[in-house]
């Protein structure tokens, strides 16, 4: 039996089939080649077309299936993975009402703000977990206000992957963890906020009937089986947010698992067994996949703008240009530990939530001309997103999550060693790589939700654990003098930017 998983991120969509048996990825792709279109009608306005989504699934499907050369009648279950945070508006004919606002768009942040401030920091907080912000709430708020006769027309909500999970079969439904990401959710209550959505004068019946993340959600519709290549009537069983699905897709499940990411931006996702909350809400938290009442399993998410962007801008702008990745790594192992000084802050991609949503801009700090070279500045690059990180993790312990092992696909920044034993040897964890990603972890989580696999660890045995880091201790010294040089460069720009 083959399982189908797919990830709709906002630059592609990603298809992956895997072998149920062996565990094996038998065929990925994606589309489209370059990334989709997003749509600024006006300035921090993000928008896509669903129905791009969905033309670029088809696409990725119908390769998948030519790759792989299999029976379609062998797929059992699919599972969706997608962006988080936007808004898909449908008319009672599951017709688009308009482009869906996404994650990047922050038309909605005063209004977040106004909510936050009118019900009151300790009732958003101890109930959602988060500010209203500037998340899936907020955005339907203002479409109430700025398009109204839009919001009429409305017969149900969704996000991302409930979009897709209704063209797939036709059903319109969604999950706690989805509407916990969309600061719907009342944790203490156990039940849809009701207290949000009547201060933003939401109708409730707009809200898609709620199925477990592991579970049938729906079969595969005819004209959508016509359409990918698929037999009708194979089961949609796992659905689950891009973060929360990178977590699950490197089985980060229990407390005290980090799943991490450093590409463009860098994201550390930590699972907590406490219902708790930052008071300061630098970092999100939301209901992982494997939460339950019963259980509380807590994705705690931290995001930085400005990592993997700032290594990308110093390799086209400021580094020896015919060097590829691997070349410029290489070149960063000839600067000893902590640069020699010379620190970076990572902060140049907008506010940062981390750094209480200030622009701190990017710095570079104490560059001698008598010392530093090319290499000082590939280390020191490297060195600055691992302390941010770091530094991310130091306000996610002050809530309950102490990582002891860090996990993460072996990709982008994680394939340098200088960032890879730098965020070891500063956070005492041990990292691990592996070889996945998010549509392969989809389609993992179809095989728990149609019962293919009868458990976790069933599901994660095949798991490809390609790289093991442990902190070594000898160096470590080294490392954490200079992340203490590198924390105070930090704070010294966090005052000058409040004007202290």
């Amino acid at each position: 039996m083959y399982l189908l998983g797919y990830d709709l991120g906002s630059s592609s969509v990603k298809a992956s089939l895997i072998n149920a048996e062996s565990g094996r990825c038998v065929a990925s792709a994606f589309y489209p080649k370059k990334e989709m279109k997003i749509s600024a009608p006006k300035s921090d306005w993000a928008e896509q077309d669903p129905e791009t989504w969905w033309s670029n699934l088809i696409l990725a499907t119908n390769d998948v299936l030519q790759s792989a050369e299999i029976d379609p009648s062998n797929i059992g279950a699919i599972g969706v993975a997608y962006q988080m945070h936007g808004l898909v508006l449908v008319d009672k004919n599951h017709e688009l009402l308009r482009s869906s606002i996404i994650w990047c768009d922050s038309r909605a942040v005063s209004l977040g703000e106004n909510a936050m401030n009118a019900i009151g920091n300790e009732q958003c907080l101890s109930h959602l977990l988060n500010s209203p912000g500037n998340f899936t709430a907020s955005k339907l708020s203002w479409v109430i206000e700025n398009e109204p006769e839009v919001y009429e027309k409305a017969f149900k909500f969704m996000l991302p992957g409930d979009y897709i999970a209704m063209k797939l079969t036709g059903e319109i439904n969604t999950t706690i963890s989805g509407l916990s990401e969309g600061i719907m959710w009342d944790f203490k209550e156990n039940s849809i906020a009701s207290f949000l959505l009547e201060h933003y004068g939401i109708h409730q019946h707009l809200i898609p009937d709620i199925v477990p993340t592991f579970s049938e959600q729906g079969r595969l519709s005819t004209d959508a089986a016509e359409e990918l290549g698929l037999v009708p009537g194979i089961q949609i069983a796992y659905r689950a947010g891009d973060q929360p699905n990178n977590a699950f897709s490197l089985n980060v499940l229990n407390p005290g698992e980090i799943a991490a990411t450093a590409g463009t931006s860098g994201v550390v996702y930590g699972v907590s067994d406490e219902v708790k909350y930052d008071p300061k809400s630098r970092v999100n938290t939301f209901a992982h996949v494997n939460h339950s009442p019963e259980l509380a399993r807590l994705g705690v998410l931290l995001c930085i703008n400005g990592t993997g962007i700032q290594y990308s801008w110093l390799k086209q702008n400021l580094a020896q240009r015919e060097k590829n990745y691997p070349g410029l790594n290489d070149l960063g192992m000839t600067a000893p530990i902590g640069s020699d000084g010379l620190l970076m802050l990572p902060f140049g991609n907008g506010a940062e939530r981390m750094l209480g949503n200030k622009n701190v801009g990017a710095t570079m700090k104490n560059i001698n001309f008598n010392i530093h070279n090319e290499a000082h500045l590939v280390r020191a690059a490297q060195e600055g997103v691992a302390f941010s990180m770091q530094y991310g993790m130091e306000i996610m312990r002050e809530i309950g999550i102490n990582p002891s092992v860090i996990r993460a696909g072996m990709a982008n920044m994680f394939l340098s060693p200088i960032f890879r034993d730098t965020l070891a040897e500063i956070s005492g964890a041990t990292i691990e790589l592996y070889d996945t990603d998010g549509s392969v972890g989809a389609a993992n989580g179809a095989g728990i939700g149609s019962g293919t696999f009868g458990s976790f660890p069933e599901a994660f045995e095949n798991l490809n654990k390609m790289m093991v880091i442990e902190p070594e201790g000898e160096k470590s010294d080294e490392y954490k003098e200079a992340y203490e040089d590198w924390k105070w460069a930090l704070e010294i720009c966090l005052k000058n930017s409040s004007g202290n």
